[in-house]
């Protein structure tokens, strides 16, 4: 599989290259300044930007709306012990949306990043 580019909208973007770094285990691919961060784990490449002077990325639209982090859109890890990697990270601080959903394809809950992006961590049946 080529590798598949997610842009994430994000407060600090020094924060969130910390969440993602030790709580997830990415590889941070290019840090030029405050507004922008290029992280990788394996075919994901995640890319974060500050609104308002992060970029392109953090430009208004026309029409006066401007890129904000949160939302519901979101990428899926893959997880063996869901359990377990929750507590782990709930130990650490993290913050969830939700507690474990269990359905037919697996386990599923959402994990927020530190300005409210979701990550969908998954283990399946």
């Amino acid at each position: 599989m080529d590798t598949v580019t997610v842009r994430y909208i994000v407060d600090d973007v020094e924060v969130a290259v910390a969440f993602y770094v030790t709580h997830l285990g990415f590889a941070v691919e290019m840090h030029p300044g405050p507004g922008f961060g290029m992280l990788s784990n394996g075919n994901l490449r995640l890319l974060l930007n500050r609104p308002a002077g992060g970029g392109g990325a953090g430009v208004s639209m026309p029409d006066g709306r401007a890129p904000a982090p949160g939302g519901w859109n979101r990428f899926q890890l893959t997880v063996d012990d869901l359990a377990g990697t929750v507590e782990r990270l709930r130990n650490a601080g993290c913050a969830f949306r939700n507690e474990i959903v269990v359905g037919n394809g697996g386990k599923q809950i959402l994990l927020e990043d530190p300005a409210g992006n979701a990550i969908e961590l998954f283990e399946p049946a």
